[in-house]
């Protein structure tokens, strides 16, 4: 059974002017909607649901559809060679703690199943802050935090050589806030497998 990647388009594109270029659009694997935008001198397509398909031909776009079916039969090989797409989790942390909060500490487990569903895997996990404190210690407090979920899953026997850690403080948060704002979802782990 072919995985369909988060979001995909298939181009088949050749210097031959008589075939022309085809952009298909794959649905999502999580039911999330998407889009793409195919734009050329003549003009613009939008494509916004599963296997909707533009053919560009002589600069103009033409819209059109296609099914999953047909997708497969033109496409199968190109699509079984895409390596898997990167599984993305988050965590959360008490204030000023690298303890898990407790709704986070069972995605732990989860984060391991995924990584035994690999056959090969590299594990990258980044640890941030709120922006409450010195610079320094939210440096060492993300940091901190990416390596108690290296060494929760090394306790979950995932081999240690396969998984990077790096703390950014709070340089990268997931809602902007003013200084010494205690915001709950900025002190997390952001773990990317693939």
């Amino acid at each position: 059974m072919t995985k369909w990647p988060l979001v995909s388009v298939v181009a088949l594109l050749t210097s031959c002017a008589q075939v022309p270029d085809r952009v298909v659009l794959l649905p999502n694997a999580d039911g999330r909607s998407s889009a793409v935008i195919v734009t050329t001198a003549k003009g613009e397509v939008k494509l916004a649901t599963p296997y909707a398909t533009v053919q560009v031909k002589g600069g103009v776009a033409y819209a059109g559809a296609s099914g999953r079916e047909e997708v497969q039969g033109r496409y199968g090989p190109l699509l079984d060679a895409q390596p898997e797409r990167a599984r993305s989790f988050v965590v959360y942390f008490f204030f000023e703690s690298a303890e898990l909060t407790p709704a986070s500490r069972p995605l732990v487990d989860q984060i391991k199943t995924e990584i035994a569903s690999m056959p090969a895997v590299e594990v990258f996990i980044t640890g941030h802050t709120d922006t409450v404190g010195p610079d320094s210690i939210n440096e060492a407090l993300s940091l901190r935090r990416a390596e108690a979920v290296r060494d929760a899953l090394v306790k979950l026997g995932i081999p240690p050589e396969s998984i990077q850690v790096a703390g950014f403080g709070d340089r990268k948060p997931a809602l902007r806030t003013a200084p010494e704002v205690p915001e709950p979802k900025n002190r997390r782990a952001e773990i990317n497998v693939r």
